[in-house]
Protein backbone atom coordinates (compact mmCIF):
# COMPACT_ATOMS: atom_id res chain seq x y z
CA UNK A 1 0.00 0.00 0.00
CA UNK A 2 1.15 3.27 -1.04
CA UNK A 3 1.72 6.32 1.50
CA UNK A 4 -0.54 8.25 -1.35
CA UNK A 5 -3.39 6.35 -0.44
CA UNK A 6 -3.11 6.64 3.38
CA UNK A 7 -5.13 9.51 5.22
CA UNK A 8 -2.46 10.99 7.39
CA UNK A 9 -5.31 13.55 9.87
CA UNK A 10 -3.26 16.36 10.05
CA UNK A 11 0.71 14.43 10.49
CA UNK A 12 2.68 15.85 8.03
CA UNK A 13 6.51 15.25 9.68
CA UNK A 14 7.94 13.83 12.79
CA UNK A 15 11.30 14.90 14.22
CA UNK A 16 11.26 11.16 15.80
CA UNK A 17 13.60 8.89 13.59
CA UNK A 18 11.72 5.40 14.69
CA UNK A 19 8.03 7.15 13.64
CA UNK A 20 6.08 5.06 11.91
CA UNK A 21 2.78 6.45 11.56
CA UNK A 22 0.00 4.19 12.90
CA UNK A 23 -3.43 6.06 11.75
CA UNK A 24 -6.74 6.18 13.26
CA UNK A 25 -9.38 3.80 13.33
CA UNK A 26 -12.31 4.71 10.86
CA UNK A 27 -15.24 5.02 13.37
CA UNK A 28 -17.89 3.92 11.32
CA UNK A 29 -20.79 2.64 12.44
CA UNK A 30 -21.92 -0.84 12.01
CA UNK A 31 -24.96 -1.43 9.04
CA UNK A 32 -27.89 -2.43 10.48
CA UNK A 33 -29.73 -5.34 8.76
CA UNK A 34 -32.50 -4.10 6.11
CA UNK A 35 -34.98 -5.79 8.13
CA UNK A 36 -33.89 -3.39 11.01
CA UNK A 37 -33.84 -0.09 9.33
CA UNK A 38 -36.34 2.08 9.93
CA UNK A 39 -35.96 4.28 6.69
CA UNK A 40 -38.41 7.29 5.88
CA UNK A 41 -38.47 8.34 2.08
CA UNK A 42 -39.47 11.96 1.65
CA UNK A 43 -39.94 14.67 -1.44
CA UNK A 44 -38.13 17.80 -0.71
CA UNK A 45 -37.69 21.53 -2.21
CA UNK A 46 -36.71 23.88 -0.25
CA UNK A 47 -33.32 25.52 -0.71
CA UNK A 48 -32.78 23.33 -3.97
CA UNK A 49 -33.67 26.06 -6.46
CA UNK A 50 -37.22 24.97 -6.90
CA UNK A 51 -35.78 21.77 -8.25
CA UNK A 52 -37.80 18.28 -6.12
CA UNK A 53 -35.64 15.85 -4.56
CA UNK A 54 -36.21 12.36 -3.10
CA UNK A 55 -34.63 12.03 0.37
CA UNK A 56 -33.93 8.75 2.30
CA UNK A 57 -33.52 9.43 6.26
CA UNK A 58 -32.28 7.55 9.07
CA UNK A 59 -29.73 4.84 7.26
CA UNK A 60 -27.54 3.36 9.98
CA UNK A 61 -24.88 2.17 8.76
CA UNK A 62 -21.13 2.41 7.33
CA UNK A 63 -20.54 5.78 4.78
CA UNK A 64 -19.62 2.61 2.59
CA UNK A 65 -22.30 0.94 2.84
CA UNK A 66 -25.38 3.95 2.21
CA UNK A 67 -23.05 4.70 -0.87
CA UNK A 68 -23.74 1.29 -2.33
CA UNK A 69 -27.46 1.87 -1.93
CA UNK A 70 -27.12 4.95 -2.82
CA UNK A 71 -25.88 3.59 -6.46
CA UNK A 72 -28.46 0.72 -6.19
CA UNK A 73 -31.15 3.72 -5.78
CA UNK A 74 -29.34 6.03 -8.59
CA UNK A 75 -29.51 3.04 -10.75
CA UNK A 76 -32.97 1.88 -10.15
CA UNK A 77 -34.38 5.39 -10.62
CA UNK A 78 -32.18 6.00 -13.61
CA UNK A 79 -31.17 9.36 -12.47
CA UNK A 80 -28.25 11.34 -10.01
CA UNK A 81 -28.22 11.63 -6.25
CA UNK A 82 -25.71 11.28 -3.77
CA UNK A 83 -25.38 10.04 0.35
CA UNK A 84 -24.56 13.35 2.39
CA UNK A 85 -25.08 14.74 5.79
CA UNK A 86 -26.97 11.97 7.21
CA UNK A 87 -29.09 11.45 3.91
CA UNK A 88 -29.12 9.89 0.35
CA UNK A 89 -30.85 11.95 -2.10
CA UNK A 90 -31.71 11.27 -5.24
CA UNK A 91 -32.50 13.86 -7.95
CA UNK A 92 -36.57 14.00 -8.80
CA UNK A 93 -39.53 12.92 -7.10
CA UNK A 94 -39.04 8.92 -7.19
CA UNK A 95 -40.40 8.12 -3.94
CA UNK A 96 -42.18 5.21 -5.44
CA UNK A 97 -39.96 3.69 -6.82
CA UNK A 98 -37.57 4.43 -4.03
CA UNK A 99 -39.92 2.74 -1.87
CA UNK A 100 -40.64 -0.11 -3.85
CA UNK A 101 -37.32 -1.08 -4.16
CA UNK A 102 -36.20 -0.74 -0.40
CA UNK A 103 -39.45 -3.41 0.40
CA UNK A 104 -37.98 -5.63 -2.37
CA UNK A 105 -34.83 -5.85 -1.25
CA UNK A 106 -35.96 -6.20 2.86
CA UNK A 107 -36.04 -2.91 4.27
CA UNK A 108 -39.50 -4.06 5.86
CA UNK A 109 -40.68 -0.58 8.44
CA UNK A 110 -39.67 1.68 5.35
CA UNK A 111 -42.30 4.63 5.12
CA UNK A 112 -43.19 7.28 2.37
CA UNK A 113 -43.69 10.49 3.59
CA UNK A 114 -44.83 13.61 1.53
Amino acid sequence: MSNKNKKRDGIVFSTEPDFEYQGFEESGEETLEPEQQKLRVMLERKGRGGKDVTIVHNFIGSQDDKEELTKKLKTTCGTGGSAKDGEIVIQGDQRDKVVKYLLDKGYKHTKRGN
